[in-house]
């Protein structure tokens, strides 16, 4: 099977020079028909619906909310003992605006560890906590996805690679995938579309970046003509999130991407 590509707008990354609530707008008129909103909290759910429907836009992703600049929960709670009850806030709060408005995806963030804190007991928590979210998920019909981040750009997160990753999935079950993220496999184990091959059955949703520095693909050292054509001769259906810094105006991701493809 032969699978169309669907390109989503991340809108922390693209249009970033307008306030959040006007990047909806921005993203349809530039001929996107879906969004990654990573971080939707600071729109109440019904103007985030209004943002959405007066668009035109699918809501394709969101993140789990994590703690403020500076803390330990900056970059999620998933894998922190000491914040077990912030992380069932914060994906009660992600499952109920995933819900309200009919995203299907929540990243649960798993967190960074300080260099002190023990990884086996942060694993562990983690496996609990993404057990005890999948049971809440299932209720809601909202599905979650795990990703994996590279030591470079995320020093001291707790998923390393999209094996680890994905073992993590299986043993917590449905509704539970992954996101894979081709930036942060190509910094952290290379060889990415054999990588992408062995964890396709549990792929939820894709992320594009290029390497060495998560610009626009193109722009760096992956083969994106072949890597998109991997893409669509895999079968995989689901959408690509335009998580990079963008080469040119935000306005013409589409335009640029178009070559490659």
């Amino acid at each position: 099977m032969t699978a169309s590509l669907r390109f989503a707008a991340n809108l922390k990354w693209l249009f970033a020079a307008v306030p959040l609530a006007e990047r909806f707008d921005a993203a349809a008129a530039a001929g996107f028909t879906g969004v990654e909103v990573p971080d939707p909290y600071g729109l109440p759910i019904a103007r985030l619906q209004r943002r959405l429907t007066d668009a035109g836009l699918a809501p394709v992703l969101f993140n789990t909310p994590a703690g403020p600049a500076g803390s330990p929960t900056e970059f999620g709670q998933a894998c922190l003992p000491d914040h077990i009850e912030e992380f069932r806030t914060a994906v009660s709060l992600g499952i109920d605006y995933a819900a309200a408005v009919g995203c299907p995806l929540l990243h649960i963030v798993a967190g960074r560890l300080a260099p002190y804190q023990d990884r086996e007991r942060a694993m562990t928590c983690y496996v609990d906590n993404i057990a005890w979210a999948a049971t809440r998920a299932r209720d809601a019909s909202v599905a979650l996805v795990l990703e994996m981040q590279n030591q470079r750009s995320a020093p001291g997160f707790l998923l390393r690679s999209q094996a680890e990753a994905q073992a993590v999935a299986a043993a917590a079950g449905q509704p539970v995938g992954l996101l894979f993220d081709f930036f942060h496999t190509q910094v952290a184990e290379g060889d990415v579309t054999t990588v992408f091959d062995d964890v396709l059955p549990w792929i939820k949703h894709v992320q594009i970046g290029d390497g060495p520095r998560r610009t626009e693909p193109g722009t760096g050292e992956l083969s994106w003509p072949f890597v998109f054509e991997h893409i669509r001769a895999s079968g995989f259906d689901g959408w690509l999130g335009c998580e990079f810094q963008p080469a040119g105006p935000s306005e013409q991701v589409l335009t640029r991407l178009g070559r490659l493809v």
